[in-house]
């Protein structure tokens, strides 16, 4: 055989060929079928049976009245499919004024739909999904080059991300035998943040930092100056104090107070078991929004943690965003004890400990939370129970509690806490 021959193709061959091509074929038709389908609603579907039953029956049994019956219900299945004959091309803007507000405001967005088209589109229906439920609006003909804009506003009775969109166009016929959708643009997140306070002041008082108070603890190699002490092996020779070295004759390096960057930590706990209710919980959520604020309003690192994840707060946004995110947990993954545990596993250098929890966390437990956290924080525990007029504070250990019935009761609290 020369080089330039090419060999025929194998009867097997042929067959695997035909074989792929069948089943190529009988998928984009399956496909299509399923489209079709798609279109067709309950009603359209029991139709379609009847009047196919009406026509075997009237045939086999010689009823005329049942082969007229079977004849009409075909015609209205034929006449209401042909309203789905016709271009939905529409260009679907979706604008809402604010992706992000505080729980109870309402949100206010507008949808745009254009035809960009050379022909009118028929009236149709635009379905606007959001979270579980979802807006209607009707559409008129449009002519080519025409706009139709619809407001809206969304009510956010409940914190949380709402998922609004994606548009789907919908079209249909008058009985609702036949609806043809077709998505446009993408969907947008509402969040919706929890409430919180301001209040002056820092967020807890002088914390460590390099510009700070320093630790109690000493350390061989710092930036706050203590004392001098005899040099000893695997001390730094950088940090020898000549001159009093040779004053002495004895070789001096100087010891320094340790110190600790400024690191605001909040513990803030979804386990349902720690809250007498769902209220109680969001008042929580808002406790640790608020102080959480103020700490970076501070210039302060912040850190949030709650069972299972940390949460994102490199900016107010960020922790505001979180923190809309945040469901209670399942008792079983833990409560404040476990959390605690977390957190001085993960952030042993922390200056500042928040922990934020419910009322029906038990002073004991409190005080196993308090004793796991890293040692010389200074720490606050904040308990939420609604009903209470008075924010009240106790010490468990070297720990100040406070526990507030409203979110306006925290500003009050802290001052008791820094007084």
């Amino acid at each position: 055989m020369s080089s330039g021959t090419i060999a025929a193709p194998q009867p097997g061959e042929r067959e695997a060929g035909w074989r792929d091509i069948v089943a190529v074929l009988a998928g984009r038709a399956l496909d299509r079928l399923r489209r079709i389908a798609a279109v067709v609603r309950p009603l359209g579907w029991t139709l379609m049976a009847l009047a196919v039953a009406f026509w075997i029956t009237g045939s086999s049994m010689g009823w005329q009245e049942l082969i007229v019956a079977g004849f009409v219900l075909a015609v209205a299945v034929v006449l209401c499919s042909a309203f789905l004959i016709g271009r939905t091309e529409y260009d679907v803007s979706l604008d809402l004024a604010r992706t992000r507000v505080v729980v109870g405001e309402r949100a206010v967005g507008a949808l745009t739909l254009t035809n960009s088209g050379s022909r009118a589109i028929l009236p149709s229906r635009v379905v606007l999904p959001v979270g579980a439920g979802r807006g209607e609006f009707s559409i008129q003909r449009l002519a080519p080059g025409q706009q139709a804009e619809e407001l809206f506003t969304i009510p956010t009775q409940r914190r949380g991300v709402v998922e609004v969109g994606p548009v789907s166009v919908v079209r249909g016929d008058p009985l609702g035998l036949f609806e043809r959708a077709h998505r446009r643009d993408e969907p947008v997140d509402l969040y919706v943040h929890p409430k919180t306070t301001l209040f002056g002041g820092q967020s807890l008082g002088f914390l460590r930092d390099l510009e700070g108070m320093p630790a109690t603890d000493l350390s061989r190699d710092d930036v706050s100056f203590h004392a001098l002490l005899e040099y000893q092996p695997g001390d730094d020779l950088r940090h020898v104090h000549w001159k009093s070295t040779a004053r002495t004759g004895t070789m001096m390096v100087r010891q320094f107070e340790e110190t600790r960057r400024s690191h605001f930590v909040i513990g803030l706990s979804r386990s349902s078991g720690d809250y007498r209710s769902d209220d109680d919980f969001e008042l929580g959520i808002s406790v640790a929004g608020s102080i959480g604020l103020r700490a970076l309003r501070d210039s302060q690192r912040v850190d949030v943690r709650v069972q299972g994840r940390e949460l994102a707060a490199g900016t107010g946004k960020q922790l505001l965003d979180s923190l809309s995110t945040v469901e209670q947990s399942r008792p079983r993954e833990g409560g404040v004890p476990e959390l605690a545990g977390v957190l001085a596993a993960h952030m042993p250098l922390a200056s500042v400990v928040v922990l934020v929890c419910g009322s029906t966390v038990s002073t004991e437990d409190l005080r196993v939370a308090c004793s796991r956290l890293p040692f010389g924080a200074r720490v606050l525990a904040v308990v939420t129970q609604q009903g209470i007029e008075r924010p009240a504070l106790r010490k468990i250990g070297d720990a100040d509690v406070v526990t507030i019935g409203a979110l306006e009761q925290l500003p009050l609290a802290l001052q008791k806490v820094l007084a």
